[in-house]
């Protein structure tokens, strides 16, 4: 089964309660901390249905957004549309991609890198993104922790019913390999009063910082900063998500 497919056409609606804007504002801040002014061309690996990716253009970056969901894809050009914005979609693995130019700087937020699931793997977005890069450009993303993963979400089941809508969540974290399967069964509500179910599995996983590091070394970048999530501070073991700052 994919991931975000059925899911994909609810997705914003069950996001209601993220705070995107003081996410934007806090990457915003690092962006500029980092030499990215609103002059500079950025690209959003994992841009879903691009809400971030929106907010970053009307700043006044030239951005473009890439993701592996044609679905979500889909809704991130039909939004876009709507809002009269100009915006530069493509369909592709962040593993492996190729832009039509280098930019100044990548951004990925909202633990699409934890979709990521083996080191090597992880390894392959930093050459990409390295490919990518201007020299001194700057990737910044976001990470959930292994203590995220492990204690928090757990093996828990989540359930929420909207009107149109309702979706149940069993998680499952394996602690031998650190990742995190998330199995999905949405409900989604049609004309006629009836409702059609997709089923769904995510898998996600809690890269340790040495593992990290030690991708973004093999790739050739340089690690600026980690921080614990939306501060400033270094990451401690009580750290949820973190955000990592790297250089070419």
């Amino acid at each position: 089964m994919e991931a975000y497919t059925g899911f994909a056409y609810v997705y914003d609606e069950y996001m209601d309660n993220i705070p995107y804007e003081e996410w934007e504002k806090y990457l915003y801040g690092l962006l500029k901390e980092n030499n990215i002014g609103t002059d500079c061309t950025i690209a959003d690996l994992g841009c879903g249905t691009g809400t971030v990716t929106r907010m970053l253009d009307k700043e006044g970056y030239d951005i473009l957004g890439i993701d592996l969901s044609e679905d979500m894809l889909s809704i991130a050009s039909e939004k876009t549309y709507e809002a009269e914005q100009q915006i530069i979609y493509s369909c592709q693995d962040m593993r492996d991609f190729t832009l039509p130019y280098t930019v100044d700087a990548f951004v990925s937020i909202g633990d699409s890198m934890n979709y990521i699931t083996t080191n090597d793997d992880l390894c392959d977005v930093f050459k990409s993104v390295k490919n990518g890069l201007e020299d001194g450009g700057v990737f910044i993303f976001d990470l959930k922790t292994v203590h995220f993963f492990r204690d928090i979400l757990a093996d828990n089941t989540y359930a929420e019913n909207r009107e149109e809508s309702a979706f149940i969540w069993d998680n499952y974290y394996d602690d031998e390999s650190a990742n995190n399967e998330y199995e999905l069964a949405v409900f989604v509500k049609n004309e006629d009063g009836t409702f059609e179910r997709f089923e769904e599995q995510h898998y996600q996983h809690g890269f340790t910082e040495d593992e990290v590091r030690e991708a973004v070394k093999k790739a050739g970048l340089k690690i600026r900063n980690v921080y614990d999530a939306f501060t400033h501070n270094p990451p401690d073991a009580a750290s949820e998500r973190l955000y990592y700052i790297l250089e070419k």
